[in-house]
């Protein structure tokens, strides 16, 4: 997100000395580089991440011990031996990266730099969703032990399109060298990433981001870490920047998709049977496309999600009025009180439910063949969401609201593994 116009005091992106996988020591870049953290929800996944390479990332992001004392412990002392053998290794000088992402249908491009922290209150980095404590108490814990960020959030702003200038000239002029380094992921992406090194270029690329103000897109929770551990410091240093990519939507705009709710104790029964009364319920035919289509349709209308794991597919549409009004705040903006992931919070899972917002009764799913996967695999219900659109997404941020959390999912996402920060080095 982004203004177009001035504004006081804008986003400011220093150079760091990036901490990178040394192509030789692994048996190649795909295979040590990873999904973020909280897209990696499935045993299987992690495994399966585990074994593709021993020096895969997700070894540090997402380490595995019996406590998370051992596990914080555990991915420091992992980073130490990797950095002393050589498997990892920082770059000489600090520098702003370009990292460009692509596949047949999609061409994204970006820097990667250290971003001054700011609360939401400065106007600078805005947030639009809610975080959970407890996972942004881990992802403290973890930076704080590993010392290091060990993958960028992705933030976007706003330019003003057209022929590019600042940040976006240095950008294209940077593409046309040769990369640092280039790989494609098994999910069909090419990666490659380069070096500003050009004092001018660095100048061009501050008095622009200067001007602009940003949206997290993917992070909230490491960003809402990084001004936690900003906070426990007592004089200025590295803790004061995060590592982020930032990307001008105007250039390249980002895909919104949703993200589906696990209800792990919940079989799809006995959601369904709650439902008399507040909800009209339809089953709907498969196969999932199809399913999904239905969901559209409906939730162009009003407030719609498709339930699933007993076999089939259930649209739930059509709230009751009364309901809604008693269990939707009224100190919000229609916008904001209107959202699926509100209704669905207010009234589903707090009223007709009754399902607390942890761990153990909720799980957060990326993947949407995922989630009705393992839904009928436990006996729970995927409640899947349609997305909402990115100009209601910015609307509301600009207005200082918060939408529940995991509301959406801005992509595509940064791989991680390619390129991370350390809180000594700077």
């Amino acid at each position: 997100m982004n203004t177009s116009g001035p504004v006081d005091q804008g986003l400011r992106l220093i150079p760091f000395r990036g901490l990178r996988y040394v192509p030789e020591r692994v048996g190649s870049l795909a295979a040590v580089t990873s999904p973020p953290y909280d897209v990696v929800v499935r045993p299987d996944g992690l495994h399966h991440l585990e074994s593709a390479d021993p020096h895969n990332i997700v070894r540090l992001i997402l380490p595995q011990a019996d406590t998370a004392r051992d596990r914080h412990r555990q991915a420091a002392d992992t980073l130490d031996r990797w950095l002393a053998e050589g498997v990892i290794a920082p770059d000489p000088d600090p520098v702003l990266y370009v990292y460009e992402q692509r596949n047949d249908e999609i061409l994204q491009r970006g820097l990667i730099g250290a971003l001054a922290l700011s609360p939401a209150a400065e106007g600078i980095v805005l947030p639009h969703e809610d975080v959970m404590d407890d996972v942004v108490a881990d992802r403290a814990e973890l930076m704080r032990t590993t010392g290091a960020h060990l993958e960028p959030l992705l933030l976007t702003y706003r330019g003003e399109g057209g022929t590019p200038t600042g940040a976006g000239a240095v950008i294209d002029r940077t593409v046309l060298r040769e990369p640092l380094l280039a790989t494609t992921t098994e999910d069909g992406f090419r990666h490659r990433l380069w070096a500003v090194t050009d004092p001018s270029d660095r100048r061009e690329i501050e008095t622009d981001l200067a001007r602009h103000q940003a949206l997290i897109a993917d992070g909230h929770h490491r960003w809402a870490t990084y001004l936690r551990l900003q906070r426990e410091q007592t004089a200025p240093g590295p803790w004061d920047y995060g590592l982020v990519l930032l990307v001008d939507t105007a250039r390249h705009p980002l895909q919104v998709r949703a993200i589906h709710r696990l209800l792990r104790n919940l079989p799809v029964s006995r959601a369904l049977k709650a439902l008399t009364g507040h909800f009209r319920v339809q089953r709907v035919e498969g196969p999932l496309p199809r399913a999904l289509d239905v969901l559209a349709e409906a939730a162009a209308a009003g407030n719609a999600f498709l339930l699933a794991g007993d076999g089939g597919f259930h649209l739930v549409d059509r709230p009751d009025p009364a309901l809604l009004a008693r269990t939707v705040r009224a100190d919000r903006p229609d916008a904001w009180r209107t959202l699926d992931a509100t209704v669905l919070h207010s009234a589903l899972l707090d009223e007709v439910w009754r399902i607390p917002d942890a761990p153990e009764h909720i799980g957060y799913i990326h993947d949407t063949a995922a989630a009705v996967e393992q839904a009928e695999r436990l006996d729970a219900t995927a409640v899947l969401m349609h997305p909402v659109r990115e100009e209601v997404v910015r609307d509301l941020a600009r207005q200082g609201v918060t939408m529940p959390r995991k509301s959406t999912s801005f992509g595509p996402k940064p791989a991680t593994g390619l390129v991370m920060r350390s809180l000594t080095l700077g």
